[in-house]
């Protein structure tokens, strides 16, 4: 009995693992901007691939926007990036779902201005350039409205980051909304902080960075997307245990100075997956609406529809084809 009940156990132990090679595509691409994020820990040690059991093809991007059209194009399965242009997406109808969030938006984006420039006020009248469709223009449209800042009176101009860097050297702006390491770019070249993304939280604004899969590509791979969402964890740990050690690494994977991926990834908040299997962040599945980022979704569409992003009309009336928490909550559980 005994020899018949370990003889099982093997049979299902394999039969688990030829489940599992039969389910792995033969390549799996990972978009993602370039700058430091925890996931480039993965990228550098290879623990995706060994994770995953398969080729990573790592593609990168300089916006959201960049990732909407990869998306569009069939060219990535899973991309990480800003709440802004993937509530775009899932608007115009792309076949995507957000599956979860791979830190929340504290410091990592900021305005960075000129001398002159100390608050969010002192931007009337002045040249601010920000990245077109992304959070960091989501976070500087809120930061005018919030303060009930005259808009007429502040040339917004739509830079990419590397652009906006130009653009200040030659002194054609006088502020720019951006991330790292952008931002350190700016600063150290005269500039300095005046406005940061987490000074809206405080006015119920939830800007973050997600983790949005192609649905076909999850559906079809299931166990990739949860195995991914663990390595991800992983990841959030290792930069906790020794967040001195973690900066190094991204920092020479990334190419950056070691004190921007520091200043970068401790710019971030970093939810659990536990914690955002829950009403807070992507809730349970049944009530998506009601879920911390289904009213985000609800709250940057009707932003977007606003200043013309986006068409009124087209936001869903409901958002559970756009949040999957599915993953995250397996992802959440100890592999076996």
């Amino acid at each position: 009995m005994k020899k018949s009940f370990t003889l099982l156990l093997a049979a299902a132990s394999l039969w688990s693992g030829a489940s599992w090679a039969a389910n792995t595509p033969q390549e799996v691409r990972i978009a993602y901007s370039g700058g430091s994020q925890v996931i480039m820990l993965a990228k550098a040690d290879g623990s995706l691939e060994k994770t995953l059991g398969t080729k990573v093809k790592w593609v990168q991007f300089a916006s959201g926007a960049d990732a909407l059209s990869y998306f569009a194009s069939d060219a990535i399965d899973i991309a990480n990036f800003g709440s802004s242009p993937a509530t775009a997406g899932v608007v115009r109808r792309l076949p995507v779902e957000i599956i979860g969030v791979s830190g929340v938006i504290a410091s990592y984006e900021r305005l960075i201005g000129k001398q002159g420039i100390n608050t969010i006020n002192d931007i009337e009248g002045k040249r601010v350039a920000y990245p077109p469709n992304s959070t960091a223009q989501y976070a500087l449209e809120a930061a005018i409205s919030v303060h009930k800042l005259d808009r007429s009176k502040i040339t917004l101009l739509p830079l990419r980051p590397a652009e906006m860097v130009a653009a200040w050297k030659r002194g054609d702006i006088d502020a720019g909304y951006v991330w790292a390491p952008f931002a350190q770019q700016l600063e150290s070249d005269g500039g300095h902080q005046v406005f940061a993304t987490k000074d809206l939280q405080k006015e119920g604004y939830l800007i973050y960075n997600n983790y949005v899969v192609r649905k076909a590509f999850a559906e079809q791979y299931p166990q990739v997307v949860s195995a991914f969402l663990r390595v991800h964890q992983q990841k959030v740990d290792e930069f906790r245990h020794n967040p001195e050690r973690a900066a190094a690494i991204v920092a020479q994977e990334v190419g950056a100075p070691v004190a921007t991926a520091t200043n970068t990834l401790g710019g971030l908040e970093y939810p659990t997956l536990s914690e955002q299997g829950t009403a807070l962040w992507l809730g349970d599945g049944s009530d998506s609406d009601n879920s911390g980022i289904g009213k985000a979704l609800s709250k940057t569409a009707n932003f977007l529809a606003g200043i013309g992003e986006i068409r009124q009309r087209d936001i869903p009336a409901h958002w559970d084809q756009a949040i999957n928490s599915r993953y995250i909550r397996e992802a959440a559980t100890p592999a076996p």
